[in-house]
């Protein structure tokens, strides 16, 4: 589904990525590791066109390299930030609103997909979401992104800051979009999740993909472990 070849990325006159090749095939959780600084969020920026790059990025058989962020997202890409980008003055149901295509006609999730993913939700769906924890606000980023009905979703630090069982709930959800076919690009520091729910996982250092392979692989190469993620 997704094919990126030989990516090279800019911040202004600061070369970031460096020939980042990665495919991701339908219904396949890929894990992006790597220290902070390693390029992994500026790999996410490329694929939904927020920053300068070069190279490929293929997309179910078309380059969408140079194309607008909300262009890409038409095309079927989800992207859940870092700083998760909820609307604060918005209500919970007004969020996961702003998240459908068109009427939501044809979709394969509702609200009510939503509600019983994550019940906390639903119980705070009129609740304006600037008043929500951390772990309600990136359930709702989650949420918001799935009701485009997105066939890749590119998931940016999901863990961060969350309590051990928000993250299994996320786990699960992650499990989930696997289960309907949904392929997941997942960056993450956290090993934990990353080599439980993983088919693959790649590595970064210095703007480049140092190692790729399975979780078990990864867990059985110390010497990349300790170089490249160990801090």
């Amino acid at each position: 589904m997704l094919n990126i070849d030989n990516l090279h990325a800019y911040y202004g006159k600061s070369h970031v990525l460096h020939g980042v090749n990665l495919e991701i095939g339908q219904g396949e959780i890929v894990a992006l590791l790597g220290r902070n600084g390693s390029g992994r969020s500026t790999t996410a920026k490329a694929i939904m066109g927020l920053v300068d790059c070069e190279g490929r990025i293929g997309w179910k058989g078309q380059d969408i390299l140079g194309r607008k962020a909300y262009e890409i997202a038409h095309l079927g890409i989800g992207y859940v930030p870092e700083n998760r980008d909820i609307f604060p003055t918005l209500t919970v149901h007004q969020n996961l609103m702003l998240g459908q295509k068109g009427k939501g006609q044809g979709s394969r999730w509702s609200f009510d997909d939503m509600y019983g993913m994550f019940p906390r939700l639903r119980e705070r769906q009129h609740t304006e979401a600037g008043v929500l924890s951390g772990g309600e606000q990136q359930m709702l980023t989650l949420c918001r992104t799935l009701m485009g009905d997105p066939d890749l979703i590119i998931i940016d630090e999901p863990t961060e800051g969350l309590a051990p069982k928000i993250v299994e709930l996320v786990g699960e959800y992650l499990k989930t979009l696997k289960a309907k076919g949904i392929s997941v690009l997942l960056i993450e520091q956290k090993l934990t999740i990353a080599m439980t729910i993983s088919d693959r996982a790649l590595v970064m250092g210095h703007g480049s993909i140092v190692f790729q392979g399975t979780p078990e692989s990864l867990r059985a190469d110390a010497y990349v472990r300790k170089e490249w993620l160990e801090v």
